[in-house]
Parts: C-alpha cells; sequence; structure tokens
C-alpha cells in the first residue's frame, strides 16, 4: 500500500506475473524491472506521481537485480493495452510495444529498506 493509501498489487512468481497481467483494465500502469527477474506491479489507472514513484521502488528492492547489485536499478513503466503475449512466450514474459524507462536510486531502495525493517520491529 502506497503512503496514500492506494493498494498495489504485485506478482509472487511468474504464473502470479502471468495472472496479474491478465487480469489488468488497458489503462492500467504496470511495472517490472529492465532486467528479468521481478514482480509485475500493477498500480490501477489513476495512481499519482507520488504513488507510481514509491511502486517503483518497490518493484526495484524486491527485483532479482538489486538482489544482484545493490545498485540503482532500471524498472519500466507501461500499460496494459501496450503489452502482448505471443503463444511461444515462456509463463512470466510479456512483450511490450511502448515503455518508459526509470531509474530508481540506490538510496531509495535502502530508505525503502530501513522503513520495513523499522515496522516490523
Amino acid at each position: 500500500m502506497t503512503s496514500s493509501g492506494l493498494k498495489v498489487f504485485g506478482g509472487k512468481d511468474s504464473a502470479s506475473n502471468d495472472k496479474l497481467v491478465l487480469e489488468a483494465k488497458p489503462t492500467d500502469v504496470l511495472l517490472h524491472t529492465a532486467e528479468p527477474g521481478s514482480p509485475f506491479v500493477n498500480v490501477g489507472s489513476e495512481a499519482s506521481k507520488v504513488d507510481i514513484k514509491e511502486a517503483l521502488v518497490f518493484c526495484a528492492k524486491h527485483s532479482q537485480d538489486w538482489r544482484d547489485g545493490k545498485k540503482d536499478v532500471i524498472v519500466n513503466v507501461f500499460r496494459r493495452c501496450d503489452m502482448t503475449k505471443d503463444k511461444g512466450m515462456k509463463e512470466g514474459t510479456w512483450g511490450v510495444k511502448k515503455e518508459e524507462r526509470v531509474k530508481v536510486k540506490k538510496a531509495d531502495i535502502l530508505k525503502f529498506e530501513e522503513c520495513l525493517k523499522n515496522e516490523t520491529g
């Protein structure tokens, strides 16, 4: 959930990523790291810029790119209507016609991790 109270949905594995994308509305904003190995994240179609930024950090933090490199992570932002899935694509893999790339800074991910740590005590 974002600080504004918006529910954000993230996949846990390739099967749940596929389900999340398939159930998204055409205008929903989805996120996924440029590198493989992260959750697809759905922020819906009414998310503010702050909601999207917070979801970008969430997506980056839960990626293999972050786990393996502990550096800035590039996350793609796109709408469901710009995504395709061909029969030959493996589970959890999608094609994207149009996307925006956003660099999530290492400092923002570390700050998010610290907040999570403080919440769980």
